[in-house]
């Protein structure tokens, strides 16, 4: 019998692939509360065409990511390190994320737009980072073998998070608004976003308490 395949099925439902799950969904959830569903919010506060599509370029913070992957890779944060290395810097940057979306949900468009540019920059940056994190833990934190499942599980999350990010936030935008801007309304929706949020530093601790041990780094060549 061959032994990957008694292992398979098992290993997608092991707590060492479902982790990836929730992870994948708090990497997933940020993405589109700065592409789409910002545009949708800054056409409806009346903010021209051009000027939304501007805003398109705080996604480069997602393409040059890997301009900052030293620092995360060799900077530890204070207080947080307590945690390792890895874990330490996903709390942060999920708590970063937090605040920046509630920093975004108290910005109102149709009035400045350098506050939300600032706070969605925040969240593009923080973003991104995180997704260096969890890459770099997943393939840290399991053997060869494991490594298609774990991928699996967090593309499932992270599809999952696109979901609630986009079509969701606009569902919640159009069940607590009307026709007219009103600001309050995506007030709550980036509010609830943040809520979301909670998902990936609740998964994080979970993994500080039971985790066997912070993931091996592999030795420097």
């Amino acid at each position: 019998r061959d032994p990957l395949w008694s292992r398979g099925l098992g290993d997608v439902y092991k707590r060492q692939t479902l982790k990836m799950l929730f992870l994948g969904f708090s990497s997933g959830l940020p993405i589109l509360l700065v592409f789409s569903t910002l545009s949708v919010w800054l056409f409806k506060a009346g903010i021209d065409r051009s000027t939304v599509t501007l805003f398109s370029w705080v996604g480069f913070a997602y393409a040059f990511k890997y301009l900052w992957s030293p620092i995360v890779d060799n900077f530890r944060i204070p207080y947080f390190e307590k945690l390792g290395h890895r874990r330490g810097w996903l709390l942060f940057t999920q708590l970063m994320i937090i605040i920046s979306l509630i920093l975004t949900s108290l910005t109102d468009p149709a009035k400045s737009l350098i506050f939300i540019t600032i706070s969605i920059t925040s969240l593009a940056i923080f973003s991104s980072t995180q997704d260096i994190v969890i890459d770099a833990f997943r393939i840290e934190s399991a053997p060869q073998y494991l490594q298609g499942p774990l991928s699996s599980m967090y593309i499932a999350g992270y599809r999952l998070a696109m979901l609630v990010g986009g079509a969701g936030s606009l569902w919640i935008a159009s069940y607590f608004g009307s026709e007219i801007y009103n600001k309050d309304v995506w007030k709550i929706v980036y509010l609830i976003m943040a809520l979301f949020m909670l998902v990936g530093i609740a998964t994080t601790l979970w993994l500080s308490l039971i985790h066997i041990s912070e993931p091996t780094r592999p030795e420097r060549i």
